[in-house]
């Protein structure tokens, strides 16, 4: 059973700073890719800042410059510092977790994290 757990949203003012974090846990031998995705009220779900274990890091269009996605492999974390926000950053940001098995990839969600900003 694989488990994330994440947290650090609330509510910041525009042009604030802060920082998500993504911990899995369970039975992880391998990790393919770890990251952020989020999803505001009427739109689809969209890419925030992903790696994968071949050193690729991908950043969403709209955050590259503002967010910063790290990661402590030893622990299975993952962070997000998302600075300089604006109030469209607003959404609720959910952890992404890819794990191999055999030729597949396995993904799993957490449950989400709600990021509000305003003034």
């Amino acid at each position: 059973q694989v488990q994330l757990v994440e947290s650090g949203g609330g509510l910041v003012q525009p042009g604030g700073t802060l920082t998500l974090s993504c911990t899995a846990s369970g039975s992880i031998f391998r990790v393919f890719g770890m990251g952020w995705y989020r999803q505001a009220p009427g739109k689809e779900r969209e890419l925030v800042a992903h790696y994968t274990s071949d050193g690729r890091t991908d950043y969403g269009d709209s955050v590259k410059g503002r967010f910063t996605i790290s990661k402590d492999s030893g622990k299975n974390t993952v962070r997000l510092r998302m600075n300089s926000l604006k109030p469209e950053d607003t959404a609720v940001y959910s952890c992404n977790l890819l794990l191999p098995n055999g030729t597949a990839v396995v993904e799993y969600w957490g449950q989400g994290t709600q990021v509000i900003v305003s003034s």
